[in-house]
């Protein structure tokens, strides 16, 4: 009889995640929901059916093995670009506030942006593992191809615009050609050149250079550009060691805007205090490493797929929190990303659960991996 085996740190860290974050954005959007819809669970109930799809589509990924994905993965990747295309497009993408990133079917409305990021890491990996050896780790001429589609997606994105999502992107694709042994100085004159781009980019529009005007001073305009900055401060500040108790936060009474999605995490602070944030971050550092260990397994497997998409998806997720809450603590200019598993935003909910999906069969194809070498080892003869 053999032992059962603890579930992964990275699953068990995520599903805690999302525990968490249905229980704060209930809290955080109550006001909002009945204001707006007559309701106070509406947003709540929402996000429990996206949490739903979401958990479906983590399912049926689970059980696609790894090879059918690695073959897909030139259509995963032209998925992604007609859909960051399409968004695009005058009469096909929906505009909301300053930037056309929607897109609807019917009733349903989505964020192409969202669903992109783990069809393009799927691609990532599997031009990763199939181009490592031969091309990728003696320079920069194995890496074009990589490289180019990650400008292409970063450029889309920024057409959106959507900065924070192009960073996220492009920082994850560097970090992932860099573990699987891409060449650091290009990678590193890649990197500035990107940041070189979209720094000029971020200054040119005059509702951007306010961004970062705010960000630097937010209190030169507490109740103008710096409005929603010094609020998630005031939120952050106010929860002290052990926070206001669950539903006792005072910003997410139409104080703090959007505190629902962007800004969940200056809920969770405010109400649960310095503890409750810290295991917030603590647990979104489990699942990257938990990640990180699941790709170092499938490496030491010679599975070089697993272990690259499994570091796509560890890098992802973990950059996507780091700069949601740098972003919530005012060490960010403001963006609008979503804090994964516990924003409000099926896209952002469904996309999570979809990376989750894709790392929980990394997990299985890797262990059965393991046991097949370790009872082929006991069969051996002596």
């Amino acid at each position: 009889m053999t032992a059962r085996r603890a579930p992964p740190l990275d699953l068990l860290a995520a599903a805690m995640l999302l525990a968490l974050g249905l229980v704060v954005m209930m809290s955080a959007s109550i006001e909002l929901s009945l204001r707006a819809t007559g309701d106070p669970l509406h947003y709540f109930r929402r996000q429990l059916l996206y949490a739903a799809f979401g958990a479906l589509a983590m399912l049926l990924l689970a059980q696609v093995p790894l090879a059918v994905h690695r073959r897909l993965a030139k259509l995963y990747g032209l998925a992604a670009l007609a859909l960051l295309v399409l968004v695009l497009l005058p009469g096909v993408g929906v505009a909301v506030n300053e930037g056309r990133r929607w897109l609807e079917l019917g009733a349903l409305r989505f964020q192409p942006s969202e669903l992109a990021k783990p069809a393009l890491l799927v691609w990532l990996a599997a031009y990763l593992a199939q181009h490592a050896a031969a091309e990728a780790r003696p320079g920069l001429r194995g890496l074009l191809a990589p490289l180019g589609m990650t400008a292409l997606v970063a450029l889309l994105l920024v057409l959106e615009p959507d900065f924070g999502t192009a960073c996220v992107v492009a920082a994850t694709a560097l970090g992932v050609i860099f573990l699987c042994g891409g060449p650091l100085r290009a990678l590193f004159g890649c990197a500035a050149a990107g940041a070189v781009a979209l720094g000029g980019l971020a200054v040119a529009a005059p509702y951007r250079l306010l961004r970062i005007q705010s960000f630097l001073d937010p209190w030169a305009e507490p109740f103008g550009s710096g409005y929603q900055l010094t609020q998630s401060l005031i939120a952050i500040g106010s929860g002290g060691l052990l926070g206001q108790g669950l539903g006792g936060g005072v910003q997410k009474h139409f104080y703090l805007p959007e505190m629902h999605t962007d800004f969940v995490f200056a809920v969770a602070a405010e109400e649960l205090g310095l503890l409750g944030a810290a295991l917030i971050v603590a647990l979104f550092g489990l699942f990257a490493l938990g990640a990180l260990r699941a790709a170092r397994r499938a490496q030491a497997a010679e599975q070089d797929f697993a272990a690259a998409l499994a570091c796509g998806v560890g890098l992802w997720i973990g950059l996507q929190a780091f700069v949601n809450i740098a972003v919530n603590m005012g060490a960010l200019p403001t963006k609008g990303l979503t804090l994964p598993f516990m924003s409000a935003g099926g896209s952002s909910l469904v996309a999570s659960f979809a990376g989750l999906g894709l790392l929980w069969r990394v997990h299985r194809e890797t262990e059965d991996g393991a046991a097949g070498a370790a009872a082929r080892r006991r069969r051996r003869p002596a």
